[in-house]
């Protein structure tokens, strides 16, 4: 019998934010708990940003962007991402409620990805300061001085060093 051949890694990056409960808490779990899945290994982690809801209510949302490597595909990794979430009792009562965790698959190696259940790179994340200015601080070459500048009326305050 011959062995599966081993799945390459691919580096994906990966969207945190949280603003019910303990918002710093839950993304500080999660970041771990993310370089604790099966194949993963964290490369390097945002500093955490302080930012108003979009398109959303309640209070401040802590952020944070992950670079990952990893060895799930796209939607295992989702699954897994998804199961992260619910631990953090994650609830979906409606588009854009508050949350105590959401986590996003950004990009995941060059891909492009759309299916009814995943689309990647994230369709909203050139429209979000929350996602380019952690993804910038991580992944410079990721992110232009146009795309940044396109968010620049976002308020986004960095708050610590994750």
């Amino acid at each position: 019998m011959v062995p599966a051949p081993a799945t390459p890694a691919a580096v994906s990056f990966i969207g945190i934010g949280a603003n019910l409960g303990d918002s710093q808490a839950a993304v500080l779990q999660a970041i771990q708990d993310i370089g604790a899945l099966p194949g993963t290994t964290l490369l390097c982690a945002s500093s955490l940003y302080r930012t108003a809801p979009i398109d959303s209510s309640g209070p401040d949302y802590i952020n944070a962007v992950l670079e990952i490597s990893t060895t799930l595909g796209a939607h295992a990794l989702l699954k897994q991402l998804q199961a992260i979430e619910n631990k953090a009792g994650r609830a979906r009562p409606y588009r854009n409620a508050p949350r105590t965790l959401d986590l996003d698959i950004l990009l995941y190696g060059d891909q492009s990805i759309s299916t009814p259940s995943l689309v990647v790179p994230h369709p909203r994340m050139l429209a979000r300061a929350f996602v380019l200015v952690p993804l910038a601080e991580i992944a410079p070459s990721r992110v232009g001085t146009a795309q940044l500048q396109a968010v620049s009326d976002q308020a986004i305050i960095r708050i610590a060093t994750a």
